[in-house]
């Protein structure tokens, strides 16, 4: 299959490259479209087997339900059914934007989409193209990110092009997406609403905004597995570069030098046994790694510019081709906790710093 790669621009999307993508929806293709978060992967929401094929493309487990994007409040009634005013509430002050509501679904939600979960994941993203792309379609578009399963999600066109040319029939580059991860998900079928998945906005922002109380359960730090996938990246490994990642949690180290020292020492034992050794850091630490390659993922004083860089980096680790890749914590606040997340997700093994420690096994 060939592939079409249409520029667009991402602040006033031209209506002639949104009028091929939305033909290219209606024929039950796959369109890859930029949003605010990282780049979708949509199909038709109401086309079985259009949203089948989203699964066989990115070889994505069955059980691991879509998002259905929206382009306005009003079309939450289509998709959802008993929607609490609590919904409306939280959704009149972040949409469009980068949150989702797990809600209970309506008849008209296609089992393929939600897995076969009595719920659905509904998000109205910020992004123009992808706004002006479900309202030329004049339905909700289900999309994951536009990746293959477990691989780091595609925060640029390029991203897309290597992970799915020749199976997908077009993709629109939008350019960077804003954010580079993916959108906060809370449960709003429960009470208190749970996180699902951490993102761009913080729990205690959305605390705020509702004046309410959100459980933040292990799997949603990156923990441990949900048992079931109530939505996207609750459940299996994701994000993950091919080349062993090791995350270095902070630990009993409680101050930066004594974590900088710790990280430095496992770097250096990699590097005896001869090991090409990849580094992810933040902007202040980054020229301590003297003999190791260092990837800057940003400040520690602006975590949105770490989590904006952080599925680049991984996917640069690859392109490398070092023999392990070690990457720093961070702090676990705002989008940090979705910083940490990924990071959990995306490691082959991680070590939690401790000071002076002289037993630990490496690979």
């Amino acid at each position: 299959m060939e592939t079409r790669v249409l520029k667009v621009d991402p602040i006033n999307p031209g209506k002639e490259v949104i009028d091929e993508a939305v033909e290219v929806l209606k024929e039950g293709g796959l369109v890859a479209f930029p949003t605010e978060t990282v780049y979708g992967l949509g199909a038709d929401s109401l086309n079985k087997d259009a949203v089948k094929r989203i699964y066989d493309v990115k070889g994505r487990p069955p059980d691991n339900p879509l998002i259905l994007h929206i382009s306005d409040i009003s079309e939450l009634e289509v998709v959802a059914r008993d929607v609490p005013s609590l919904v409306y509430e939280l959704a009149s002050k972040v949409w469009p934007g980068p949150v989702t509501f797990v809600l209970r679904k309506s008849d008209l939600v296609l089992p393929e989409v939600t897995a076969g979960l009595s719920t659905v994941a509904v998000r109205c993203p910020a992004h123009p193209v992808a706004l002006t792309l479900i309202k030329g379609l004049g339905k909700p578009i289900a999309a994951p990110s536009a990746n293959l399963s477990g691989r780091p999600s595609p925060t640029t066109a390029d991203h897309v092009i290597k992970d799915l040319a020749g199976r997908i029939e077009m993709i629109l580059d939008g350019g960077d997406t804003f954010f580079g991860v993916e959108s906060t998900i809370i449960n709003l079928t429960t009470d208190p609403p749970v996180l699902l998945r951490p993102g761009p906005v913080g729990v205690e922002d959305l605390e705020k905004l509702a004046n309410l109380r959100i459980l933040v359960p292990a799997f949603a730090k990156g923990l441990e597995e949900a048992g079931i996938a109530l939505s996207p990246g609750t459940k299996y490994r994701h994000y993950s570069p091919q080349t062993t990642l090791i995350l270095i949690e902070a630990g009993q180290c409680l101050t930066q030098a004594t974590y900088l020292e710790y990280v430095k020492s496992l770097i250096n034992e990699y590097l005896k046994k001869n090991f090409k050794v990849a580094v992810m850091c933040s902007r202040e630490t980054c020229s301590e790694y003297e003999n190791a390659i260092s990837l800057e993922i940003g400040s520690r004083n602006n975590l949105y510019e770490v989590a904006k860089n952080l599925f680049k980096k991984l996917r640069e680790i690859d392109e490398l081709r070092v023999d392990v890749a070690v990457s720093e914590s961070f702090e676990e606040r705002g989008v940090g906790l979705a910083i940490m997340n990924r990071l959990r997700k995306a490691s082959s093994k991680i070590i939690s710093c401790v000071p002076h420690a002289k037993d630990r096994k490496l690979l």
